[in-house]
């Protein structure tokens, strides 16, 4: 089975991410595949390469970096709620003319026609957060 995940919650509130983060492992442990995961508003937060977490909780940004590395899943940050929130790759900071990129190379920023697309090809929509 073919999954698309639509993560919408922040990364520091609640713990839609992080879920959404343990289901594909779990998933593509049991044989399913996962080939893009969008990021979708306060969502767009988790490919912050910024972000420093407390030393005592657990590095949010991990577990997808792993996802991308090891399985080969596209973690795609939808543009428009992106650049709301300071997400920036380096494209769209030079567009801005802002000093640096924000976002995590492992993560790409795109529109709604990636999500639209994965949805199409996917069996299942799973969303996390909200």
């Amino acid at each position: 089975m073919i999954y698309t995940l639509l993560v919408l919650s922040s990364p520091t509130s609640g713990h839609g991410g992080r879920h959404a983060a343990a289901f594909a492992q779990a998933a593509i442990a049991r044989g399913h595949q996962i080939e893009r995961v969008f990021f979708l508003d306060q969502g767009t937060e988790t490919g912050s390469q910024m972000a420093v977490m407390p030393q005592d909780e657990p590095n949010r940004l991990q577990p997808w970096l792993e996802l991308a590395e090891q399985h080969g899943v596209e973690l795609v940050l939808c543009i428009a709620s992106a650049l709301k929130h300071g997400m920036l790759d380096a494209g769209e900071a030079a567009r801005y003319d802002r000093p640096c990129a924000t976002v995590h190379p492992a993560f790409v920023v795109s529109g709604l026609g990636q999500f639209i697309d994965a949805t199409d090809r996917a069996d299942r929509l799973v969303t996390f957060g909200g």
